[in-house]
């Protein structure tokens, strides 16, 4: 994680979110008028006059309700704490001080931190000046009233805060780095295999599906491998979505999709692979992302010698046409082939990056087409003169032919198949492109 760090915090639905998002400049946390909305940390990247940062967006601080999530949120919230340069105390002033304001008061004035209060909802000069109450909590440096809807008295706050940063710190700290997203169903593992290869309680985890709610981006840097690990919010079918919030949850999730170069999908053993795994792995490679399907729980699965080949046909099956993608059988229970997925999931990457010379793909590719060379059509035969890789995000070959418009799916199947066998791309869709010469 970079330097110029800024933790926003403070009790629930005083607009967190909202101030998050302003200072990142995009609306990448759900905002909500119901409490609670945010659970786990949420990291973006903002800059201010000429300062680059990361702003930590965490769930509201709350003590002695009967929310379930109480516990670990709170816990997000201290760990936020622990990795900020500068804290964010968040107050509302429409709301005037509360008890629960007063108790996390006690919480940072544990902190060594540099804190701000800042006073949100403070859109006219009357709710400005209601904000001297909060002088009483007795910490801070300063308050600074704002309106984080829209922005007024953000700039002033800024100027303070980057005062605090040594150096300018990077603009992106992911640039350049593979991003993986994990996804699947609600209560499939996902946050809880998050979390096992990160070492940490990075995501809230509870036996309640739709715990995630925001895609949750962490950096992993171990055993010689670096990638950015995007936990997402399950997905459900349309019409089992009724809540606004998992809907937004739900776009979050298939913008991770988007963004990733692989996307890990991640099965649940004990109930087989259903119709909505399907249209993730197909949404996934319709979108020409590297994919690699682990089926977790799998320490519940009763099974003989042949359990692992017949659920991975099965999974191939109802996945096809799509045949190319390496399923691993894991348990984040047991610990079970943990690694072994991350490994694969970086080869993938790596396949989906792999650049194949010019001369090498001709040497092995033209005498398999010389035997078995595209069928006549309307008397009309088809010469392959040369193929080569063109520079694109995702594997593209261009065949170079006479008559490109007579190249048919079955062939293109074939040269498909023949560019796997003596390449690879296990995990990644190719684009075959026929272009006359």
């Amino acid at each position: 994680m970079s330097s110029n760090i800024i933790a926003i915090v403070g009790r629930p639905n005083v607009g967190k979110s909202t101030l998050f998002n302003r200072l990142i400049g995009h609306r990448k946390a759900i905002m909500d008028n119901e409490s609670g909305v945010t659970r786990d940390r949420s990291y973006g990247h903002g800059q201010w006059i000429g300062k680059y940062f990361t702003v930590i967006d965490t769930g509201g601080y709350v003590h002695g309700s009967d929310d379930i999530f109480e516990e670990e949120i709170n816990k997000q919230v201290e760990l936020a704490i622990k990795e900020a340069d500068v804290i964010l105390f968040m107050v509302d002033v429409d709301a005037g001080l509360t008890g629960l304001d007063e108790e996390f008061a006690n919480v940072l004035r544990r902190s060594d931190k540099p804190v701000y209060i800042v006073a949100n909802k403070a859109d006219t000069t009357a709710r400005a000046h209601q904000m001297s109450e909060f002088y009483s909590l007795g910490v801070g440096e300063e308050i600074y009233p704002v309106s984080s809807q829209n922005g007024s008295g953000t700039g002033e706050l800024l100027d303070a805060v980057v005062k605090h940063f040594q150096d300018e710190g990077v603009e992106d700290p992911d640039a350049g780095i593979p991003k993986l997203a994990v996804l699947g169903r609600p209560n499939a593992g996902k946050s809880s295999f998050v979390n096992l290869l990160l070492g940490e309680e990075r995501n809230i985890v509870t036996a309640e599906a739709g715990t995630t709610r925001d895609a949750i981006h962490s950096r992993y840097n171990a055993f010689g491998k670096e990638f950015i690990i995007v936990d997402t919010a399950g997905l459900r079918r349309k019409s089992k979505v009724s809540e606004d919030i998992e809907f937004y949850s739900v776009m979050r999730s298939v913008r991770a999709l988007e963004d990733a170069d692989v996307c890990i999908v991640m099965l649940d053993a004990t109930r087989g692979i259903e119709s909505q795994d399907v249209n993730i792995i197909t949404l996934a490679e319709k979108n020409r992302k590297g994919i690699v399907i682990l089926v977790n729980k799998w320490d519940l699965v009763e099974k003989d010698t042949h359990s692992t080949k017949q659920f991975e046909e099965e999974i191939l099956k109802r996945i096809a046409p799509i045949k190319y993608v390496p399923v691993i059988f894991t348990s984040v229970v047991t610990k079970q082939r943990i690694l072994k997925a991350v490994e694969k999931a970086m080869d993938v990457y790596e396949n989906k990056t792999q650049k194949v010379p010019t001369s090498k793909l001709n040497d092995l590719l033209l005498p398999d087409i010389d035997r078995n060379s595209p069928p006549a059509i309307k008397g009309k035969f088809v010469k392959i003169k040369y193929v080569t890789q063109l520079p694109t995000h995702n594997p593209t070959f261009a065949f170079f032919c006479n008559l490109p418009q007579y190249i048919k799916d079955p062939y293109k199947r074939y040269l498909e198949n023949c560019i796997r066998k003596h390449f690879g791309f296990e995990g990644v869709p190719i684009n075959l492109v026929f272009r006359k010469k």
